[in-house]
């Protein structure tokens, strides 16, 4: 069995920051990307950010200069950090990984179980 529990969501007034951890516990061989998506009110669920084993990092526009994604493979960890944060960027964020649970398994999206984000004043 595989857990992804993320940390670190809460409320913040506009122009704060936040951090974000994500830690993938259980059976793991390998994990190949990590990343955060988010799903506000009404809205469909998008991706944040993605960072490859390799650290080649993706942003959704929406979010480039104000949110850094890093990891730590030997923890089997990622983390989101947060700055300069707007009242729309309130959701619930996930974290996703991709990864094996043996040497010759197949790759499966494994999800977290969501932490709020609530940027007010």
């Amino acid at each position: 069995q595989v857990q992804l529990v993320e940390s670190g969501g809460g409320l913040v007034q506009p122009g704060g920051s936040l951090r974000l951890s994500c830690a993938a516990s259980g059976t793991i061989f390998r994990i190949n990307d990590m990343g955060w998506y988010r799903r506000a009110p009404g809205k469909e669920r998008e991706l944040v950010a993605h960072i490859t084993r390799g650290g080649t990092t993706e942003y959704a526009d929406s979010v480039k200069g104000r949110l850094t994604i890093s990891r730590d493979s030997a923890k089997n960890t990622d983390y989101l950090q947060m700055s300069s944060l707007k009242p729309e960027d309130t959701a619930v964020y996930y974290c996703h990984a991709l990864l094996a649970q043996t040497k010759s398994g197949p790759m499966y999206d494994y999800w977290g179980q969501g932490t709020q984000v609530t940027v007010s004043s």
